[in-house]
């Protein structure tokens, strides 16, 4: 086990949540030591990223989610704020929470939740740089999301965060690809990432925001209704729009689904935009509520794939057969996929009261964050899942979560890997 992951440190960081409040008599010396160490971090990241593109290395270069990760954004809690209701989030967030957004949007969450949870993204960026890895983070302030959003086509009362860069970042090779992502309350999420982005221009890396959409009443079905087993869109055809936590990339290979935040407009945008270079294939899912990909099918390897046992995947053939909660499931793959090892996530061991306020609660298992090829991060508690990777091969780097997954993910979703060792390569025959 390294020396980042000793029982002492993530004792430390890994206290139940929510994070019991800060003793007002250290909170200012607490708020300087953690300022000078983000400093100092910023400040190391930046010289180390200002000599890889001395020594020529390119300044943005992901083709998959396994190759050896050299630069990484991480997210920021900081300033999370309630969105306000809306039926784009009606579709997809637990209605025992819906009266929270109806009733408090505009409010930061819970402040111990948030404490907690910003701790967690710190300590995983120290986890990170352990392993050789440049971390780069967001300007995120308290204030920043607290502010109504208001264009010619619609006004929302507040903003959302900047903690998940895997939601509004996409790497394709040597491009970095802003999304037009559907929730109102997201508008503007680009923002907190542009200081970075326009370094990677300037440095030499592609840039291109994809069309931004109006967001008018039009793209949303307002009588949106879940329907029992069925996949129903609460996003129209419109525009344009995608989450860019919908694509997983598989070198010349980019596979995604149609969900309730990215439509079939914005996949063939993506299709158009990376040309003959790529194939974009559209999967299927026994899933009502489908939202990010990163959740469900996760390619960990050449050769190795982690499935949600709870939303199987329904395109192509059968290739594996379990059982969860007393019933049978068929795992199905396009023939592509032949010769392959589907893994299957283990139930979480998350405590049903649990707070999550955008996402299931397999989050915990799946959105787990590939380093290099058979190391993967995965949260600290969730024991079980660490046993079935170790047994499956893998290395383990546990650390601490649960104080961030209420926030909408886990490590795949709190990260955006800028750059990975590797070229542009096909995994299918």
């Amino acid at each position: 086990m390294k020396g980042h992951t000793s029982a002492g440190v993530i004792a430390q960081v890994a206290a139940s949540a929510p994070s019991p409040p800060i003793p007002a008599m250290s909170a200012l010396l607490r708020a300087a030591n953690a300022a000078r160490g983000q400093v100092l971090r910023a400040a190391t990241s930046r010289a180390f990223a200002a000599a890889a593109t001395a020594a020529g290395t390119p300044v943005i270069n992901s083709h998959n989610e396994w190759d050896p990760l050299e630069e990484v954004i991480v997210g920021r809690v900081e300033g999370a704020t309630i969105p306000e209701w809306h039926v784009a989030g009606k579709a997809v967030w637990p209605n025992k929470h819906w009266d929270m957004y109806k009733t408090k949007a505009g409010q930061p969450f819970l402040k111990e939740l948030m404490e907690g949870a910003a701790k967690e993204l710190d300590y995983l960026a120290e986890v990170l740089e352990g392993e050789g890895v440049i971390v780069r983070r967001p300007e995120a302030g308290k204030n920043d999301f607290n502010q109504p959003v208001e264009t010619p086509d619609f006004t929302s009362r507040s903003q959302l965060y900047a903690a998940m860069p895997r939601d509004v970042l996409i790497v394709f090779g040597n491009e970095i690809v802003e999304a037009p992502m559907a929730w109102r309350s997201r508008y503007f999420e680009f923002r907190p990432y542009r200081k970075l982005i326009k370094e990677y221009f300037q440095r030499g890396g592609k840039w291109t925001a994809a069309p931004k959409p109006q967001m008018s009443d039009e793209l949303y079905n307002e009588d949106w209704k879940a329907e029992s087993g069925v996949f129903n869109s609460v996003v129209t055809e419109f525009e344009p729009t995608f989450d860019a936590a919908e694509f997983t990339r598989m070198g010349r290979d980019i596979f995604t689904q149609q969900s309730q935040v990215t439509n079939k407009f914005g996949i063939e945008w993506v299709r158009r935009h990376l040309g003959d270079d790529y194939k974009v294939h559209v999967l299927d899912f026994q899933d009502r509520n489908a939202m990010h990909i990163d959740g469900t099918f996760v390619p960990l390897m050449p050769g190795k794939l982690l499935a949600n046992p709870f939303r199987p995947c329904i395109t192509g053939r059968p290739v594996k057969t379990y059982s969860y909660k007393n019933k049978d499931y068929e795992y199905c793959l396009p023939e592509m996929f032949k010769g392959w090892e589907v893994f299957v996530a283990p139930e979480p061991e998350l405590s049903k009261d649990h707070p999550l306020f955008f996402t299931s609660p397999w989050t915990a298992t799946c959105n787990v964050l590939v380093v290099r090829p058979g190391t993967v991060v995965v949260e600290a508690h969730e024991k079980k899942a660490q046993q079935c990777f170790k047994d499956w091969g893998f290395e383990v780097i546990p650390v601490p979560f649960r104080n961030f997954m209420p926030f909408g993910g886990s490590f795949h979703c709190a990260t955006c890997d800028v750059r990975r060792t590797g070229t542009l390569q096909s995994y299918f025959d």
